[in-house]
């Protein structure tokens, strides 16, 4: 978008590593030449550790560049992998086939693929990026393969390289059988603030106008002060102050204008900004108390609303016992209809097929008077007394 307003061929401050903007601070070249110094020795195992953007795969790309055409190279650049992934990884891009092969026959091919490329005067390299991702089973496994060797040298170089984390890891008790075998390492440091300004005015150049922009006294600081001399960090920074320079037509820069580009995209102003909402936010033993007692006012509404469910629960048993009861009641009644519409039909029955009886009884006058004399049962209350006794249960069960 600037480019041409400020007289540049190409974007300067491009994130992705681009080897003709490769700028060697004094880390950078020492890191460089020991990389060198260990592919040359024929080393068996190389570490290059170094920040998130410090320069790392810039280094890697330039060494890839510059490595002689007897190098048969392997790159690594997915390593949250297990043992055996990594393993294949390596031996496909030797150009191994690795489909349906286990972990004994990988071995012996990258074994047999080793002694092949030796005997033909050419060595093979493994470069591991992002090594900090790996686990300690995987790097003892790598280490490993540091036993493939011919009678004057060995058969495999590996160069392992990753952030900081991965020293802490190398350091571990387990793993001190690699860390003995590393017979070369190296540690990218930021750049300073004078090699910031460098830095800088290196890539204006690469880019077409080293002189594109005017960086007025303390400028520079500012920049230093919020990337920590990370290269990534400086393109990242630097981008958009050209863009902000561009918006408001301006070639002359001061530290005042770079330090409100920089605060406006600068994590450090999210980061500052967190922690103050955080402190603000800690209660003070006054609010804390006052927290305390809601939790515990919520403690006892909880409590309350138990014993309440509780209490539901058993009136909704005592519920279904007494649905229970009415439910046996009235099949009782009804069993005592049942029986008493029986009797009584019994009893018609027998009235009307049964001869009628004729008793003589004095009237007043001391008349004879009949009486038809129907045979029925005794005693009425006999038919219905044992339904009332069981229908008194149940409404004792039910209402006491």
């Amino acid at each position: 978008m600037y480019e041409e307003f400020f007289g540049l061929k190409v974007k300067p401050f491009e994130l992705l590593p681009n080897p003709e903007f490769f700028y060697l601070s004094r880390s950078h070249k020492k890191a460089l030449n020991f990389l060198e110094y260990g592919l040359y020795e024929r080393a068996g195992f190389i570490l290059l550790t170094g920040e998130v953007g410090s320069g790392k795969t810039s280094i890697l790309r330039n060494i890839i560049r510059d490595m002689s055409s007897d190098v048969v190279l392997s790159m690594l650049f997915n390593t949250k992998v297990s043992n055996k992934q990594v393993l294949s990884m390596i031996n496909e891009d030797f150009g191994l086939n690795v489909t349906g092969k286990d972990k004994i026959t990988l071995l012996r091919n990258l074994n047999d693929f080793l002694v092949g490329i030796h005997s033909e005067q050419r060595r093979a390299v493994v470069i591991i990026d992002e090594a900090q991702n790996l686990s300690i089973s995987a790097l003892e496994e790598i280490r490993m393969l540091s036993n493939l060797e011919a009678a004057d040298s060995k058969l495999l170089q590996i160069i392992l390289v990753g952030q900081p984390e991965l020293e802490k890891t190398i350091a571990r008790e387990e793993l001190r059988q690699l860390r003995q075998r590393i017979s070369v390492y190296c540690r990218i440091a930021p750049l300073t603030l004078k090699e910031t300004e460098d830095y800088v005015y290196h890539r204006l150049q690469k880019a077409g106008n080293r002189n594109a922009l005017t960086w007025g006294e303390g400028s520079f600081e500012v920049l230093f002060r919020f990337s920590k001399g990370i290269p990534r960090v400086v393109n990242v920074f630097c981008d958009f102050v050209f863009l902000a320079a561009y918006v408001e037509n301006r070639t002359e820069l001061d530290a005042e204008f770079v330090e409100d580009v920089i605060w406006d995209v600068s994590w450090d102003k999210h980061i500052s900004e967190n922690v103050e909402e955080q402190a603000a936010s800690t209660p003070t033993t006054a609010s804390r108390q006052k927290l305390l007692d809601r939790l515990s006012a919520y403690e006892e509404r909880i409590a309350a609303l138990e014993a309440m469910q509780e209490q539901q629960k058993e009136i909704g048993r005592e519920l279904e016992e007494q649905k229970n009861l009415l439910l046996e009641l009235m099949e009782a009644q009804e069993n005592g209809f049942s029986r008493m519409e029986t009797s009584l039909d019994r009893t018609i029955h027998q009235q009307q097929n049964s001869p009628k009886r004729v008793e003589k009884k004095e009237g007043k006058g001391g008349e004879a008077l009949e009486d038809d004399g129907a045979e029925g049962p005794d005693n009425q209350d006999d038919l219905e007394k044992p339904e009332i006794q069981q229908s008194k249960g149940l409404l004792g069960k039910l209402f006491g």
